[in-house]
């Protein structure tokens, strides 16, 4: 379906998606239409081709708002922008650049936070995403996201819900199939890593007969509470709580941004593999979103490497 070259690419598709391709395979798509309240990836796939994340909970039908991949907060100015059960929204206002390249190919998009009354937006985020390959047909997304406040400063307050959600297939939880959590510390399940600072978390488990993938969720060393607690379940469910300890404020003149990254990769957790990617990711130069004078761009995505 998509040709080879360039190796990384960013393909926008109908009804408002946007395919991450890689060697011609597709790995990631972004979803931004209006039928659900928060835009989401879904899905990210393994080097078999099949999916690592999910849609929803495998048995609690009130956890529908569990889009696989999302942002999301249980608590802005007391404003739920975490279950589906509120008037609140988040809505991508326009994508700003789609790069393709040999090494990596990026998407830079605009999205708003919404309360549902005001349509003035609380929050205002910037995001970059973008798909790089990986060893044994693997992939890494790095994914960077600056949220400032429309009035002068906004609280997010203290919660385990938020700001990158990741709700794994079942078959690589622990309960619904025989997945396991791993923490950087090497520690296991949900009863020893619940809450424990972490600078990396791992699900992995089958996704077919014979067949063990995973998911290595990063936090970076910039992020304000890193190494962040983690919010983690045995059902499948990983994010890293930036709120877990203490609110958060954001500021209209000073952005707040967080960078994650997620691999997915064959067989189960491997600490080495991940602690080296853990050290690549922190080294690495953020993004940097600028207007630019290439004739038919309006922006251009760089890395940060004066920074």
């Amino acid at each position: 379906m998509f040709p080879k070259s360039p190796r990384c690419q960013v393909v926008p598709l109908p009804q408002q998606q946007v395919a991450f391709v890689v060697d011609g395979q597709e790995r990631l798509r972004w979803h931004t239409a209006d039928d659900a309240p928060r835009p989401f990836f879904f899905p990210l796939t393994g080097p078999s081709g099949l999916p690592l994340t999910r849609m929803g909970h495998p048995g609690a039908p009130n956890h529908d708002h569990h889009r696989s991949i999302w942002f999301a907060h249980h608590k802005v100015l007391g404003i739920d922008f975490w279950s589906d059960t509120s008037d609140a929204v988040i809505r991508q206002e326009q994508w700003l650049a789609y790069q393709n390249g040999q090494q990596e190919a990026s998407m830079a998009v605009e999205l708003g936070w919404y309360d549902g009354h005001d349509p003035a937006p609380l929050l205002k985020q910037k995001l970059v995403t973008a798909i790089m390959p990986a060893d044994g047909d693997g992939v890494l997304i790095e994914i960077q996201t600056t949220l400032n406040s429309v009035a002068e400063s906004l609280e997010l307050e203290q919660t385990n819900f938020g700001l990158l959600a990741v709700r794994v297939a079942g078959s690589i939880s622990a309960v619904f199939g025989d997945g396991v959590l791993t923490g950087s510390n090497g520690l296991q399940t949900e009863k020893k890593l619940f809450e424990k600072a972490s600078a990396w978390m791992d699900y992995s488990g089958s996704v077919d007969t014979g067949v063990t993938e995973g998911v290595t969720y990063f936090d970076h060393p910039s992020n304000v509470t890193y190494p962040s607690k983690w919010h983690v379940r045995d059902d499948g469910w990983m994010g890293a709580s930036v709120c877990g300890d203490a609110p958060v404020m954001l500021y209209q003149d000073r952005p707040t941004t967080w960078r994650y990254m997620l691999h997915a990769h064959a067989g189960p957790a491997d600490v080495e593999i991940a602690n080296r990617l853990a050290d690549e990711f922190g080294r690495r130069p953020p993004f940097d979103l600028q207007p630019t004078k290439k004739p038919h761009h309006e922006y251009q995505i760089e890395r940060a490497f004066n920074e």
